[in-house]
C-alpha cells in the first residue's frame, strides 16, 4: 500500500439529524471539573477503516449504522443534548434530544487505494471529504455533541468517520460508545455494558485548595519565540519497528532500558521535535504525559464515560534537553507519571475551578498519548474490526502540531512495530525526517550502544 496523496470524487448526501429512538429524559446534567477545563474544549475526529466482507453481500453498513446510532442513543441520551456554559463557565448538558449530525457519502475509490492506511504526506485535502464537517457545526455550546459520516467505498468496505466534544469523553469512553453502537448493529437489545453519568465523582472540594505545582497550567507571555508557526504545516506518520525500538533502548545506561516503550518513543520524538524547531538555548519546553485514572480511582463505576486523564508535565530547557544524551529525557518523562498521587488528582480539581478552567501552558508544550490500547480498532459494526481505527494527525483542535500520539501499527510488510503522528512547520519536518532517517539506523545505533 503505497502513501495517501490522491484525490477523488465523492457523493456526499444532506447532512441529517439522527435523534433517539425512543423517548428521553429532558434534564440538565453536569459535567465533572475534569471534563471542562478550558484545554479540552475543541472537538476530535477520528477515523475507522473497515474491508469489504463477501459474507455480508447486500447488507447496506450506512443503514445498519444510522439505525443502531438512533437505538444507542437511547441509552447515551446526553450526546443527543446540547452544552451550555452556567456561572464560572461551568458546562452542563441540556438533555433535549436534539440528536446528533449524519451524513451518508460514496467514493469512487478502493481501501488499497488509501496506502498505508493513515501514513499522510502533506497533503490532508481529502480528510474534509470522509469526515462531517458540516458549517457552524462545530462549536463547543449550544452545538451538536457527536458528527458521524459513513462513506462506503468502491471496493465494498467504508469508512466510519466520526468527530466528538472532547469534554463529552476521552478516548476510552468514546470508544465505550462505539462499541454500544457496534453491538447494537450486529443485533444486540442493549449495550452490554451500560452507561454511567455520575460527573460528581470527579469534582473540585469545597472549600478548594491547590497543594501541588502544574507546570502544565503555567502561562506565559505568547511573542513569535514561544509559539509553533501554523502556516505551512506538514504532517507525517512515523514507524518504529521493534528492530529500531530495540536499538534505540541499547542507546540508553542500563538503569534505564527497561523503560515502557512509550517512555522511549515519547522521549526520542519530544528531543527530536525540539532540536529541529531550533529554539533559543534558554527557551524553555515542556512535556505533558497523559495518564488515564481508570485502574487508579475505585470509586469510578464501570461504564463511566466521562474524561478520567490527567496531564502532569515536566520543564526543562533546551539546552538540556537537545544537549543530554536519550535518556534525559527518559527520566524527565518517568518522573511527570510519578506525580500522579490522589492528592494531585484532587488539587487540580480545585486548580480547574479556583484558575477559571484553566488552558495548557502556552511556552512550547508538547503532548504525546499512548492510544495502543484505547480500543478504536476494536469496534466491530458487523464487518470485522477495523484495519485501522483512531485519530487523524490533523484532528488536534486548538493545538496544532502539539500532541501526537502512539498507536500499534502493521506496515505492508507485515512488521508490527508503533506509529506515530507528527505536525511541524514544513521546514522544521524536513530536518525531522532527515535525522529519524540517519538516527534510527540500525547498524549507526549498535555502533552507538553504551555497553557501560
Amino acid at each position: 500500500m503505497s502513501t495517501i496523496d490522491f484525490t477523488f470524487k465523492v457523493r456526499k448526501c444532506e447532512p441529517e439529524v439522527i435523534v433517539p429512538a425512543y423517548p428521553t429524559p429532558h434534564e440538565f446534567k453536569q459535567l465533572s471539573d475534569m471534563d471542562d477545563h478550558q484545554s479540552l474544549r475543541f472537538q476530535i475526529p477520528l477515523l475507522n477503516f473497515y474491508e469489504h466482507n463477501p459474507n455480508l453481500e447486500g447488507r447496506d453498513p450506512v443503514k445498519i449504522i444510522k439505525e443502531a446510532i438512533a437505538r444507542t442513543l437511547v441509552f447515551y441520551y446526553p450526546f443527543a443534548g446540547r452544552l451550555r456554559e452556567g456561572p464560572g463557565r461551568k458546562l452542563f448538558v441540556e438533555c433535549t434530544g436534539e440528536g446528533i449530525l449524519f451524513i451518508e457519502a460514496d467514493v469512487d475509490v478502493t481501501l488499497e487505494q488509501f496506502g498505508d492506511a493513515l501514513q499522510f504526506s502533506s497533503s490532508l485535502s481529502w480528510l474534509q471529504d470522509v469526515i462531517n464537517n458540516v458549517p457552524n457545526s462545530d462549536s463547543i455550546v449550544n452545538s451538536p455533541l457527536l458528527s458521524i459520516q459513513v462513506t462506503r467505498l468502491k471496493c465494498g468496505g467504508f469508512i466510519f468517520a466520526l468527530r466528538y466534544n472532547h469534554t463529552m469523553a476521552d478516548g476510552f469512553g468514546l470508544v465505550q460508545f462505539m462499541k454500544a453502537i457496534a453491538e447494537i448493529a450486529r443485533g444486540a437489545y442493549a449495550p452490554s455494558i451500560f452507561p454511567v453519568w455520575q460527573r460528581a465523582l470527579l469534582t473540585a472540594r469545597d472549600p478548594p485548595r491547590i497543594t501541588c505545582p502544574y507546570p502544565e497550567y503555567d502561562q506565559v507571555p505568547v511573542t513569535a519565540n514561544t509559539a509553533i508557526p501554523i502556516d505551512n504545516m506538514a504532517h507525517r506518520f512515523i514507524f518504529f519497528s521493534p528492530l529500531k525500538i530495540s536499538a534505540l533502548r541499547q542507546t540508553l545506561p542500563t538503569h534505564l532500558r527497561h523503560c515502557s516503550f512509550f517512555e522511549l518513543i515519547a522521549a526520542y520524538v519530544w528531543r527530536l521535535r525540539t532540536t529541529v524547531l531550533q529554539l533559543s538555548p534558554e527557551e524553555k519546553v515542556c512535556f505533558l504525559c497523559p495518564v488515564n485514572l481508570r485502574s487508579k480511582i475505585n470509586s469510578l463505576p464501570l461504564g463511566y464515560y466521562g474524561n478520567v486523564l490527567v496531564f502532569p508535565a515536566e520543564l526543562t530547557t533546551v539546552a538540556n534537553l537537545c544537549g543530554n544524551p536519550l535518556g534525559y529525557a527518559v527520566e524527565l518523562i518517568r518522573k511527570a507519571k510519578a506525580k500522579v498521587t490522589n492528592e494531585y488528582v484532587m488539587s487540580l480539581l480545585d486548580l480547574v475551578v479556583m484558575k477559571g478552567r484553566s488552558l495548557f501552558t502556552t511556552g512550547w508544550p508538547y503532548i504525546v498519548s499512548d492510544l495502543r490500547r484505547v480500543g478504536f480498532e476494536e469496534v466491530d459494526f458487523g464487518w470485522g474490526k477495523a484495519i485501522y481505527g483512531g485519530l487523524t494527525a490533523g484532528g488536534f483542535g486548538t493545538f496544532p502540531g502539539t500532541l501526537s500520539f502512539c498507536i500499534s501499527f502493521v506496515d505492508k510488510k507485515g512488521e508490527k512495530g508503533i506509529m506515530v503522528p507528527l505536525c511541524l512547520p514544513a521546514l522544521a519536518m524536513e530536518r525531522f525526517m532527515a535525522e529519524f532517517d540517519a538516527s534510527t539506523n540500525v547498524e549507526q545505533l549498535v555502533d552507538q550502544v553504551d555497553i557501560h
